[in-house]
């Protein structure tokens, strides 16, 4: 009788290229978490008064640093895109020298706190719109980066109604009172019927010495015969 060994076949590894993606992947996403990136703040718009001077923020930031990182600032004038300002930064730590497109726009930012900012003096409406602060870095080879900013002119700032949050915050506020006041008076309470129970106990104790006594118990004297002399 011949016996045949039923085996379970080892499973095969994928081809090359499968572990050489997967390396390529990581790498790449490694090197994006280095990549240049620019900001305009946690909170990207602004309402500012007709006439008035107010500063568009911008910030850099590169873990493999930067070298001849080219950056500019654009308005975007109904689909146009007008360029306000721009310049080279050579390396870290020098100031650039920023050429000035537009008029009342003053350049306020400093390298070595990585801060392109812009000043724009005496807004008008017609400076209210989308700028955009872009930035190149040729250490990425030449990638671009660029964050937006939006600028709202007014004629006077909105009053913000804050009647809605005052009742809110009041009635927190009593309920937070009420419960206090509450949690007060049961521990005031509890102390007081403590006290009472005690008081309670203390009279027993007494109200029971007492009866003792009355009923000729420890205490009192017997009520014995004499003991008989003997003759």
């Amino acid at each position: 009788m011949e016996v045949r060994w039923i085996g379970v076949e080892p499973p095969r590894l994928g081809p090359p290229y499968t572990t050489t993606g997967l390396i390529f992947s990581l790498l790449f996403g490694l090197w994006s978490a280095q990549a240049l990136e620019m900001s305009v703040g946690k909170i990207p718009t602004l309402e500012a008064v007709n006439g008035s001077t107010v500063i568009l923020p911008c910030t850099y930031s590169s873990c493999i640093g930067i070298e001849n990182l080219y950056f500019n600032w654009q308005f975007n004038d109904n689909g146009t895109m007008q360029k306000v300002c721009e310049s080279t930064i050579r390396a870290e730590g020098v100031e650039p020298d920023v050429k000035i497109y537009r008029e009342r726009v003053d350049f306020v930012g400093m390298n070595h706190q990585n801060n392109l900012s812009i000043l724009l003096r005496n807004i008008t409406f017609e400076d209210g719109g989308h700028y955009t602060c872009f930035g190149r870095n040729p250490k990425e080879k030449f990638k671009n980066h660029s964050a937006v900013f939006h600028l709202i002119v007014v004629d006077e700032l909105r009053v913000v109604d804050n009647t809605l949050t005052i009742m809110i915050a009041s009635a927190v506020g009593g309920a937070i009172a009420l419960l206090m006041g509450f949690m007060l008076l049961k521990n005031f309470t509890l102390f007081v019927l403590a006290k009472l129970e005690e008081k309670n106990k203390e009279c027993l104790v007494t109200s029971s010495g007492i009866d003792n006594t009355e009923n000729g118990l420890s205490g009192t004297k017997a009520d014995s015969k004499p003991t008989p002399k003997k003759k």
